[in-house]
Order: structure tokens, then C-alpha cells, then sequence
């Protein structure tokens, strides 16, 4: 609770100070220190490596301890088979194991570990120079305040024209190029193309902010009509459909009226048959497949019956001609 007491009068106190600076003339610019690192290629780089030595630690913290847990569960399994004195005495350089484990996952990823030493280490090169650019900058462009959109301190609302963050990555970038510059010629380039920025005035830098502006400006305004065109587009498909759904019903109730109405159709509700399941019809089928097979069945049989017939008879012919026939 007193925390946030304390931060409201933090809030309150340099809300004060602005509106009595921006009362007095006073400029006022911020930066957004997150954005700016995002594009400081040297310490994408690093962070990049510190991430990979990061995953390495924690891969071999891992492998280390599903190492401890196989050993305990093959320890568990002998159990039964070793002496009180020896069971104890392996699951005690287990825990000296693990405990070792433990130590070294805290000497990396503790408060005081490797990895929050090697952070501090990589920001605060970084941190430094954007502390001195924007100091620079405040003092070339006469800001009396310079705020950052990343820290603690909450900004409940900040214009674009006010943020200086490119301005602060430019310096980054051209003192990055001195350093990186080996001959003199190169130096000269570096320090020339420092002066061209250098002499850009004032009302340039503010008629870039206003264009920036009027061209975020456009892109809401064009957005807000795309919005209204397809909600306008959508409410006349869905008329539409309901138009159509709305004919449909009517044209089903027509047509039950005049199915249902016994003076018209003189169908008497009471004797009406309802009508057949799926179950009833699939039976349907089935009889009527199981007779179809039947009936074959039974021509067939006619046939060849018939067949057997004629054979016979054919047969008794040819033995009456012989007995007939003259010896």
C-alpha cells in the first residue's frame, strides 16, 4: 500500500513539474530505450551469444539431472537386494551429486550468477552511450527534460513528435562508425556525414514529426473506412439472408398447410400412417434383397433341374434304340 502511494506522488510530483514547465516554454523530448537497442546491431550480436551460452547451461543442468533421477529410480529397484548400511550410503552420494547440481545452476542463474553479471556487462557499455547521446542531444536541441519510454516511470501518454529515439540511434550509429573507421580518409566521411546531420535545423526535424503525424493520421482514418465499408457490407449480406430464410420458411409453411389440411386433401389424421424410420427402411431393403436372391436361387434351380431332365430322357431314348435295333 505504501509503495503505491508512493508511486502516485511520483506520478503526481513530474506531472507538476511538466504542465509548470510546459507553462514556462520548456521542451521536453523522450526516447524509447527498448527500440533502440533492438536496433543496435553490436548488441543484438552479443545478446544473441549470451542466449546461446544460456541454452548450453541449462542443457547440460538438465542432462545432469535426468542423470540423478535415473540413478534413484535404478536404486529403488535394487533396494530389495542391498543391505540397509549400502542403500544409504549410495542414496547419500545421490544427494551430494544432485547438491553439487543445484550449486552450479545457482553459481549461473542465481542473483549473483554468471548470468546476470555477463547481463550487466553487456548493457552497461550500451547504457553509457545512449546516457551520453542523449546528453548531447539535450544540450544541442536546449531539451530541459528527457524521459524514458522503457523506465519505471509511467507515461500514460506520449506524441510521436516528442520522441527522439531515432535521433539517439543516429548518434549511436555514427560514433559506432568513427570508432570502426581505420584511415584517415574514412574518418573524414564519418566526421563530414556527422556535420550534414549536425546542420539540420530545427524546423526540418518539425516538419518531419508533422508529416510523420499527418501520415499516421491518414492510415487511421483510411482504416475507420475499410471498418464502416465491412460492417455496412456485412449488414446487407446478412438482410439478404434473412430475406431469403424468411421466403423459405414461408414456402415450407405453405406447403405443410396444404399437406395437412383434411378438407382439401380429405386425409383423415387419425388413419394417416407415420412415417418410416431409417431402420424400417433399411429392414425394407434387406427383404427385398434376401427375396430378389431367392427367386435367382430358384430359377436356377428350375434349370438345372430341367436340364437333368432333358438329360435322362435323352439317355432312355438312345437305350430304347439299341434294345430295338436288330442283333
Amino acid at each position: 500500500m505504501k509503495l503505491k502511494v508512493l508511486i502516485l506522488l511520483i506520478i503526481s510530483s513530474v506531472s507538476i513539474q511538466l504542465v509548470s514547465a510546459q507553462r514556462g516554454g520548456a521542451k521536453i523530448a523522450y526516447i524509447d530505450t527498448e527500440y533502440i537497442l533492438s536496433n543496435v546491431e553490436e548488441y543484438q550480436e552479443a545478446k544473441s551469444q549470451l542466449e546461446t551460452k544460456v541454452q548450453k547451461w541449462k542443457s547440460e543442468i538438465e542432462a545432469d539431472l535426468n542423470v540423478i533421477k535415473q540413478k534413484r529410480a535404478a536404486l529403488d529397484n535394487e533396494k530389495a537386494l542391498l543391505t540397509k548400511e549400502l542403500y544409504e550410503e549410495r542414496l547419500e552420494d545421490l544427494s551430494f551429486e544432485e547438491k553439487e547440481i543445484i550449486d552450479y545452476q545457482q553459481k549461473r542463474f542465481g542473483p549473483q550468477g554468471d548470468l546476470m553479471i555477463q547481463r550487466k556487462q553487456l548493457m552497461q557499455p550500451v547504457q553509457d552511450q545512449i546516457f551520453q547521446a542523449v546528453q548531447d542531444l539535450a544540450t544541442t536541441r536546449k531539451y530541459d527534460f528527457v524521459f524514458d519510454k522503457s523506465a519505471d516511470v509511467v507515461m500514460l501518454y506520449s506524441a510521436e513528435r516528442y520522441d527522439i529515439s531515432d535521433q539517439v540511434l543516429r548518434t549511436l550509429n555514427r560514433a559506432s562508425s568513427r570508432k570502426q573507421a581505420n584511415t584517415r580518409a574514412e574518418k573524414r566521411d564519418a566526421e563530414k556525414d556527422e556535420v550534414i546531420e549536425e546542420e539540420k535545423s530545427e524546423s526540418q526535424l518539425e516538419r518531419e514529426r508533422i508529416l510523420k503525424e499527418r501520415k499516421a493520421k491518414r492510415d487511421s482514418i483510411l482504416a475507420a473506412r475499410k471498418e464502416a465499408l465491412k460492417v455496412e457490407r456485412d449488414a446487407k449480406i446478412k438482410e439478404k439472408q434473412d430475406a431469403r430464410d424468411a421466403a423459405r420458411e414461408t414456402i415450407n409453411s405453405e406447403s405443410e398447410n396444404e399437406t395437412t389440411n383434411p378438407f382439401e386433401k380429405g386425409v383423415d389424421e387419425e388413419n394417416k400412417e407415420a412415417p418410416k424410420t431409417k431402420a424400417e427402411l433399411l429392414e425394407e431393403k434387406r427383404q427385398a434383397r434376401l427375396a430378389d436372391r431367392a427367386k435367382r436361387a430358384k430359377e436356377l434351380e428350375d434349370r438345372r433341374k430341367a436340364e437333368a431332365e432333358s438329360r435322362q430322357k435323352a439317355k432312355e431314348e438312345r437305350d430304347a434304340e439299341k434294345a430295338d435295333a436288330p442283333e
